[in-house]
Protein backbone atom coordinates (compact mmCIF):
# COMPACT_ATOMS: atom_id res chain seq x y z
CA UNK A 1 0.00 0.00 0.00
CA UNK A 2 1.66 3.36 -1.07
CA UNK A 3 1.66 5.87 1.43
CA UNK A 4 -1.40 8.94 -0.42
CA UNK A 5 -3.77 5.57 -0.22
CA UNK A 6 -3.10 5.20 3.53
CA UNK A 7 -3.60 8.80 3.43
CA UNK A 8 -6.69 8.81 1.86
CA UNK A 9 -7.89 6.02 3.50
CA UNK A 10 -7.41 7.99 6.99
CA UNK A 11 -9.19 10.89 5.63
CA UNK A 12 -12.13 8.66 4.85
CA UNK A 13 -11.78 7.21 7.88
CA UNK A 14 -12.08 10.94 10.32
CA UNK A 15 -14.55 11.76 7.80
CA UNK A 16 -16.72 8.87 8.93
CA UNK A 17 -15.38 9.16 12.86
CA UNK A 18 -17.03 12.62 13.09
CA UNK A 19 -20.37 11.90 11.57
CA UNK A 20 -22.44 11.77 14.22
CA UNK A 21 -23.35 8.86 16.02
CA UNK A 22 -23.69 7.13 19.14
CA UNK A 23 -19.94 6.91 19.42
CA UNK A 24 -19.88 10.98 19.71
CA UNK A 25 -22.80 11.24 21.47
CA UNK A 26 -21.54 9.02 24.18
CA UNK A 27 -18.04 10.92 24.55
CA UNK A 28 -19.24 14.13 24.19
CA UNK A 29 -21.80 13.59 26.73
CA UNK A 30 -19.13 12.23 28.99
CA UNK A 31 -16.96 14.22 28.66
CA UNK A 32 -19.03 17.80 29.74
CA UNK A 33 -19.24 15.79 32.99
CA UNK A 34 -15.79 14.35 33.75
CA UNK A 35 -12.57 14.46 31.48
CA UNK A 36 -11.54 11.00 33.44
CA UNK A 37 -14.89 9.26 32.55
CA UNK A 38 -14.62 10.25 28.91
CA UNK A 39 -11.38 9.00 28.48
CA UNK A 40 -12.15 5.60 29.77
CA UNK A 41 -15.01 5.43 26.83
CA UNK A 42 -13.05 6.63 24.27
CA UNK A 43 -11.02 3.08 25.63
CA UNK A 44 -13.70 1.20 25.43
CA UNK A 45 -14.40 2.49 21.80
CA UNK A 46 -11.39 2.17 20.59
CA UNK A 47 -11.02 -1.46 21.48
CA UNK A 48 -14.10 -2.55 20.05
CA UNK A 49 -13.03 -0.48 16.58
CA UNK A 50 -9.79 -2.69 17.07
CA UNK A 51 -12.34 -5.84 17.20
CA UNK A 52 -13.94 -4.49 13.90
CA UNK A 53 -11.08 -3.76 12.05
CA UNK A 54 -9.17 -6.65 12.74
CA UNK A 55 -12.25 -8.43 11.21
CA UNK A 56 -13.05 -6.47 8.18
CA UNK A 57 -9.09 -7.13 7.13
CA UNK A 58 -9.27 -10.67 7.49
CA UNK A 59 -12.75 -11.38 5.51
CA UNK A 60 -15.24 -11.17 8.14
CA UNK A 61 -17.85 -9.39 6.26
CA UNK A 62 -17.95 -12.68 3.28
CA UNK A 63 -19.50 -14.58 6.33
CA UNK A 64 -21.88 -11.69 7.34
CA UNK A 65 -22.59 -11.81 3.66
CA UNK A 66 -23.23 -15.47 3.45
CA UNK A 67 -25.06 -16.15 7.11
CA UNK A 68 -27.15 -12.90 7.40
CA UNK A 69 -28.41 -14.37 10.54
CA UNK A 70 -25.82 -13.61 12.47
CA UNK A 71 -25.62 -9.51 11.39
CA UNK A 72 -29.18 -9.50 12.55
CA UNK A 73 -28.66 -11.19 16.05
CA UNK A 74 -25.98 -8.77 16.51
CA UNK A 75 -28.35 -5.80 15.46
CA UNK A 76 -31.42 -7.10 17.48
CA UNK A 77 -29.08 -7.42 20.92
CA UNK A 78 -26.88 -4.45 20.14
CA UNK A 79 -30.35 -2.65 19.09
CA UNK A 80 -31.56 -3.96 22.84
CA UNK A 81 -28.04 -2.52 24.45
CA UNK A 82 -28.55 0.96 22.65
CA UNK A 83 -32.18 1.36 23.33
CA UNK A 84 -31.77 0.79 27.50
CA UNK A 85 -28.88 3.52 27.35
CA UNK A 86 -31.23 5.89 26.08
CA UNK A 87 -33.53 4.93 28.42
CA UNK A 88 -31.10 5.03 31.60
CA UNK A 89 -29.87 8.37 30.26
CA UNK A 90 -33.70 9.60 30.10
CA UNK A 91 -34.08 8.64 33.90
CA UNK A 92 -30.15 10.61 34.11
CA UNK A 93 -31.97 13.75 32.93
CA UNK A 94 -35.30 13.76 34.67
CA UNK A 95 -33.12 12.75 38.03
CA UNK A 96 -30.76 16.33 37.63
CA UNK A 97 -33.51 18.39 36.21
CA UNK A 98 -35.71 17.49 39.79
CA UNK A 99 -32.20 18.14 41.75
CA UNK A 100 -31.06 21.23 40.39
CA UNK A 101 -28.54 20.18 37.49
CA UNK A 102 -24.91 18.68 37.98
CA UNK A 103 -22.33 20.93 39.30
CA UNK A 104 -18.83 20.68 39.52
CA UNK A 105 -18.89 19.01 43.00
CA UNK A 106 -21.69 16.23 41.64
CA UNK A 107 -21.05 12.55 42.51
CA UNK A 108 -19.73 11.50 39.25
CA UNK A 109 -19.88 7.99 39.46
CA UNK A 110 -23.15 8.03 41.05
CA UNK A 111 -24.03 9.71 38.05
CA UNK A 112 -22.44 7.89 35.35
CA UNK A 113 -20.80 5.37 37.14
CA UNK A 114 -17.29 4.06 37.30
CA UNK A 115 -14.56 4.82 34.74
CA UNK A 116 -14.55 0.84 34.13
CA UNK A 117 -18.34 1.07 33.50
CA UNK A 118 -17.64 3.93 30.99
CA UNK A 119 -14.77 1.86 29.64
CA UNK A 120 -17.52 -1.37 29.03
CA UNK A 121 -20.51 1.01 28.05
CA UNK A 122 -18.52 2.60 25.33
CA UNK A 123 -16.99 -1.08 24.25
CA UNK A 124 -20.38 -2.11 23.24
CA UNK A 125 -21.83 1.56 22.18
CA UNK A 126 -18.67 0.77 19.56
CA UNK A 127 -19.84 -2.90 19.22
CA UNK A 128 -23.45 -2.66 19.12
CA UNK A 129 -24.00 -1.92 15.18
CA UNK A 130 -22.22 -4.51 13.27
CA UNK A 131 -22.92 -2.79 10.23
CA UNK A 132 -19.99 -0.82 10.89
CA UNK A 133 -18.32 -3.54 9.25
CA UNK A 134 -19.91 -3.68 6.26
CA UNK A 135 -18.64 0.37 6.11
CA UNK A 136 -15.48 -0.63 7.04
CA UNK A 137 -15.04 -2.86 4.29
CA UNK A 138 -16.36 -0.59 1.65
CA UNK A 139 -13.94 1.81 2.39
CA UNK A 140 -11.23 -0.48 3.31
CA UNK A 141 -11.60 -2.19 -0.11
CA UNK A 142 -10.18 -0.03 -2.90
CA UNK A 143 -7.15 0.01 -1.03
CA UNK A 144 -5.92 -3.22 0.32
CA UNK A 145 -5.19 -5.66 -1.80
CA UNK A 146 -7.71 -9.14 -2.39
CA UNK A 147 -5.01 -11.02 0.10
CA UNK A 148 -3.08 -8.54 1.53
CA UNK A 149 -0.03 -9.59 4.00
CA UNK A 150 0.17 -9.76 7.37
CA UNK A 151 2.32 -6.20 7.30
CA UNK A 152 -0.45 -4.62 5.31
CA UNK A 153 -3.45 -5.65 7.20
CA UNK A 154 -0.81 -4.22 10.49
CA UNK A 155 -0.87 -1.56 8.71
CA UNK A 156 -4.05 -0.53 8.21
CA UNK A 157 -5.57 -1.83 11.65
CA UNK A 158 -2.64 0.34 13.51
CA UNK A 159 -3.27 3.38 11.62
CA UNK A 160 -6.83 3.61 11.93
CA UNK A 161 -7.41 2.54 14.73
CA UNK A 162 -4.49 5.32 16.31
CA UNK A 163 -6.51 7.88 14.60
CA UNK A 164 -9.74 6.81 16.05
CA UNK A 165 -7.88 6.80 19.58
CA UNK A 166 -6.18 10.30 18.79
CA UNK A 167 -9.75 11.73 17.20
CA UNK A 168 -11.98 10.58 20.14
CA UNK A 169 -9.54 11.48 22.49
CA UNK A 170 -8.81 15.33 21.26
CA UNK A 171 -12.47 15.35 21.18
CA UNK A 172 -12.65 14.89 25.24
CA UNK A 173 -10.21 17.08 25.68
CA UNK A 174 -11.29 19.84 24.02
CA UNK A 175 -14.68 19.41 25.55
CA UNK A 176 -13.83 18.69 28.74
CA UNK A 177 -11.71 21.70 29.88
CA UNK A 178 -12.72 23.97 32.74
CA UNK A 179 -13.52 26.72 30.80
CA UNK A 180 -15.88 24.31 28.84
CA UNK A 181 -17.48 22.19 31.36
CA UNK A 182 -18.77 25.42 33.35
CA UNK A 183 -20.74 26.17 30.17
CA UNK A 184 -21.89 22.77 29.86
CA UNK A 185 -22.99 21.91 32.63
CA UNK A 186 -25.50 24.03 33.01
CA UNK A 187 -26.78 22.00 30.22
CA UNK A 188 -25.81 18.53 31.15
CA UNK A 189 -29.68 17.60 31.65
CA UNK A 190 -30.64 18.21 28.12
CA UNK A 191 -27.46 16.99 26.55
CA UNK A 192 -28.89 13.76 28.60
CA UNK A 193 -31.88 14.24 27.00
CA UNK A 194 -30.91 14.62 23.37
CA UNK A 195 -28.33 11.81 23.89
CA UNK A 196 -30.82 9.55 25.66
CA UNK A 197 -33.62 10.14 22.72
CA UNK A 198 -31.20 9.47 19.68
CA UNK A 199 -30.06 6.38 21.73
CA UNK A 200 -33.84 5.12 21.90
CA UNK A 201 -34.16 6.03 18.02
CA UNK A 202 -30.70 4.78 17.14
CA UNK A 203 -31.71 1.49 19.29
CA UNK A 204 -35.13 0.81 17.74
CA UNK A 205 -33.83 1.34 14.27
CA UNK A 206 -31.13 -1.54 15.21
CA UNK A 207 -34.00 -3.63 16.72
CA UNK A 208 -36.24 -3.32 13.88
CA UNK A 209 -33.72 -3.83 11.13
CA UNK A 210 -32.59 -6.82 13.09
CA UNK A 211 -36.00 -8.46 13.45
CA UNK A 212 -37.16 -7.52 9.98
CA UNK A 213 -34.11 -8.91 7.96
CA UNK A 214 -35.46 -12.39 10.04
CA UNK A 215 -38.46 -12.82 8.29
Amino acid sequence: MELNQLGTLVLISLVGMVTPGPDIFFVTRLATKSRRHAYAAVCGITIGVTIWLTLTVFGATALLTAYPAILSTIQLVGGLWILWMGIQLLLSSRAQLRDGGVTVATNLDALVGTPRSCLRQGLFTNLSNPKIILYLAAIIAPFLPSAPSIGTALLVIVTLVTCTFGGFMLLATLISTNAMRVKLLKAGPWIDLGAGLFFIFAGCGLVFAGVTSFF
